[in-house]
C-alpha cells in the first residue's frame, strides 16, 4: 500500500517573514513558537514523521497544525493580495489558537460575581440584615433575594469573597 504524502505548505515571503517574527518575539508563547516551527518545517517539505521526531511532538499534533494552516491558507492569500497585513497577521494567530474545549460552562457570569462581591462591600444593616459582618450564608441568601442568581450555595459565595481578598 503506497504511503500518503502530506499536503505541501507553500509560504509567501510575507508569511515566512511574519512566522520568523513570531519565533524572535519575546512575547510569543511557547505554543505559538512550537506551532510556527511545525509550519516552517512543513514548508521545507519535511514529512510529518520527520517534523514530529525533530520537534519532539506526536505525529497527530504535527498533522493537526498542518491541517489547520491549510484551512486558513486561502483566507491568508486573499488578505495578502488585498494588502491587509493586519488581517494576515490575525489569521496566522487565529490558525495557531486553541479551539474551544468542551466542558461544563461556568455557573456564574463575571457580572454576577461582581454583583455578589459588591453586596459584600455593603454594610449588612443596609440590607436589613441583623448581622455586623457578611457570612457566606447571608451573602448567598441576599444574592438570591436580589435576583442576581436563582441559586447559589454558601460555599460558592464564600469562594468569591476569598478570591477578592488582598
Amino acid at each position: 500500500m503506497p504511503k500518503l504524502k502530506a499536503k505541501t505548505i507553500i509560504l509567501t515571503d510575507l508569511q515566512r517573514a511574519l512566522l520568523e517574527q513570531i519565533l524572535r518575539r519575546e512575547k510569543s508563547t511557547q505554543q505559538q513558537v512550537r506551532r510556527t516551527q511545525v509550519i516552517l518545517a512543513a514548508a521545507e517539505d519535511s514529512a510529518n514523521k520527520h517534523i514530529a521526531k525533530q520537534l519532539h511532538l506526536t505525529l497527530k499534533t504535527v498533522r493537526l497544525w498542518r491541517r489547520r494552516w491549510l484551512q486558513v491558507s486561502p483566507a491568508m492569500h486573499t488578505a495578502e493580495k488585498n494588502g491587509d497585513h493586519k488581517q494576515l497577521e490575525q489569521l496566522i494567530f487565529d490558525a495557531f489558537a486553541d479551539e474551544a474545549r468542551s466542558g461544563k460552562p461556568a455557573d456564574f457570569t463575571p457580572e454576577q460575581i461582581c454583583q455578589i462581591v459588591a453586596i459584600a462591600c455593603e454594610q449588612p444593616e443596609d440590607s436589613e440584615r441583623p448581622i455586623s459582618h457578611w457570612t457566606a450564608r447571608e451573602l448567598a441568601d441576599e444574592a438570591i433575594k436580589r435576583c442576581i442568581v436563582t441559586n447559589i450555595s454558601p460555599r460558592s459565595a464564600g469562594r468569591f469573597l476569598k478570591r477578592c481578598r488582598p
